[in-house]
């Protein structure tokens, strides 16, 4: 596999595991209110936001995680905190945190 497929399937792992996957995650954990639920995965990915304070705004070789505020550790602890809420404030903590493990998996498990 040349360097090219593999950045074609590292982009392609990145937005499948933001835009697809919460589908699985919502059928999986609200299957009664699946389509709310997605919806409401599907917006934390505003998270992201955080990037346009960045300069660049989009850099490949740099890790997300820890270095735009909306994804410092200080974040991430709210976060998870939020996982203690019922309803939607825990539908959101879902989807930040899976947020944060896609971003991480996609600077620390691809070759860059």
């Amino acid at each position: 596999m040349d360097s090219s497929d593999l950045s074609l399937l590292r982009t392609f792992t990145h937005y499948f595991l933001h835009l697809i996957f919460p589908v699985f995650i919502a059928l999986a954990f609200y299957r009664k209110n699946w389509k709310k639920a997605y919806l409401i995965l599907l917006g934390t990915m505003l998270v992201d936001l955080d990037h346009l304070f960045a300069h660049p705004v989009f850099d490949p070789e740099r890790m997300s995680i820890g270095f735009h505020f909306l994804h410092s550790y200080y974040a991430i602890a709210v976060y998870f905190l939020l996982l203690f809420f019922k309803g939607n404030l825990r539908i959101i903590g879902i989807g930040l945190l899976f947020h944060m493990l896609t971003d991480f998996q996609d600077f620390q498990l691809w070759p860059h």
